[in-house]
């Protein structure tokens, strides 16, 4: 489960009856791509010829600058989301996070699954016994490049969700 069954109305564009604005929206998608890049190296170590995740995290930015609309940011997210399928461990988990890093512009509300898949890699990508370290550091580094106008939504969205979804977001 990504979303919890009530949407936050703080994730929710002003134009569909929330509170999120467009500044905003385009900060959580530029977070949640730079988390994704973060680990997309232990995707590429694995599938250096498949460009869909990068794809995916460039389409997010793109998407802020007004240069790709939301349904083909979209669609590269569930092309990364594809490339994850048929593998395990820490380059299936970053390919997700790149994939949900693009939908983003889609459901504002899906930043959380990019840092959480990246958070996911990373604990995956650790020697023996060192995951739950490696996935604090990811999660110290993740919330390090928080922009401040968003910082405070971020966190109190891993706050409320962490546990009925995610149980990553103890940093």
């Amino acid at each position: 489960m990504i979303l919890p069954k009530d949407r936050d109305a703080r994730f929710i564009t002003l134009r569909r009856g929330g509170t999120l604005t467009n500044s905003d929206h385009h900060l959580l998608a530029s977070w949640a791509a730079a988390c994704a890049e973060h680990v997309l190296p232990l995707f590429e170590s694995v599938r250096p010829d498949d460009p869909r995740p990068r794809q995916a995290i460039e389409a997010a930015r793109a998407w802020t600058r007004g240069e790709l609309k939301m349904m083909e940011t979209r669609a590269l997210g569930g092309h990364a989301m594809g490339a994850a399928r048929d593998l395990r461990g820490a380059a299936r988990f970053a390919a997700y996070a790149a994939g949900q890093a693009a939908v983003v512009a889609h459901v504002a509300a899906h930043e959380l699954g990019a840092a959480a898949y990246a958070i996911k890699a990373a604990r995956a990508a650790a020697p023996e016994g060192e995951g739950e370290s490696n996935g604090r550091l990811e999660c110290r580094w993740q919330r390090d490049q928080l922009p401040d106008a968003i910082r405070d939504l971020v966190l109190d969205d891993q706050r409320l969700r962490n546990d009925i979804c995610w149980s990553v977001f103890d940093c």
